[in-house]
């Protein structure tokens, strides 16, 4: 959420300046540099505290520690596998294997 937050804020920063820098009529490239350059600028020196949050959020994504995302079909089976297994001790899931294509 916090990388999100960061993003729209850079955002918000970035289209306002690409309106006024084509409105004075840069080009359309110049334009984007200028409004990308100025709007990292303010977003570095104002927003130190939702760039540190937003950074934290991508390290915790990516460093393997995080809890892993699951889909909905996901989430059924592994209920599916647990109720199947609570109702019947004698069965074993193996999840570490797959199976054999025929």
């Amino acid at each position: 959420m916090a990388f999100l937050k960061y993003s729209l804020i850079r955002l918000a920063l970035f289209v306002p300046l690409f309106a006024l820098f084509v409105y004075l009529e840069l080009g359309w490239l110049l334009a984007v540099l200028c409004a990308g350059m100025m709007a990292f600028a303010i977003s570095f020196l104002f927003f130190q505290k939702q760039r540190d949050a937003a950074a934290a959020s991508l390290h915790r994504r990516f460093s393997g520690k995080a809890k892993p995302l699951r889909s909905a079909g996901e989430v059924d089976d592994a209920d599916a596998e647990d109720r199947l297994v609570d109702e019947h001790p004698d069965v074993t899931v193996r999840t570490d294997s797959r199976p054999k294509d025929l």
